[in-house]
């Protein structure tokens, strides 16, 4: 019960104590104290303000990396589209290309073709030519096996070349 009830003498050496304690604190401790608080409050307000300061720098470059995400995108697809394009042109080129060099292979063709056949024609011709000789000599020949005959055959056509 002494606890609950302390004599007088307890209660000023008490607060005798806590005010030696009170100012030798207040003294030596409590400057360094309140600036180590000022230094940590200041420190933190730092922190806070750079924390800030990080975050906005992060937005914009979060905007930044989508804007050049964007035009990425953009020119990957205008690239894609030009490589199409040049794609179909080259396809189409080809195309031109090889029809043109079709026909004209076909043209050559029909150029041999009908080289061969006018060379066969006349090939033909002259066989004809050189038999309708051979036969007509051998015919002239039989005919003309006298003289009398060989001058009868010239008459006649001495005759007709008058006559033309």
């Amino acid at each position: 019960m002494q606890l609950l009830t302390p004599s007088f003498g307890l209660l000023l050496w008490t607060l005798l104590a806590f005010l030696i304690v009170f100012f030798v604190l207040k003294k030596f401790a409590w400057k360094p104290i309140l600036a180590s608080l000022n230094e940590r409050e200041k420190g933190i307000a730092d922190s806070l303000e750079s924390a800030k300061r990080v975050k906005a720098e992060m937005a914009q470059l979060k905007s930044e990396n989508e804007d050049l995400m964007a035009r990425a995108r953009e020119e990957r697809t205008a690239m894609l589209k030009e490589a199409k394009d040049t794609k179909d042109r080259i396809v189409a080129e080809a195309k031109e290309q090889a029809k043109i060099e079709a026909n004209r292979i076909i043209a050559d063709a029909q150029q041999a073709i009908q080289a061969q056949k006018m060379a066969a024609i006349t090939e033909v011709k002259n066989q004809v030519g050189k038999l309708v000789i051979e036969v007509s000599e051998k015919v002239l020949r039989k005919e003309l096996a006298t003289p009398a005959a060989q001058e009868a055959h010239i008459q006649g056509l001495v005759n007709e070349v008058k006559l033309n």
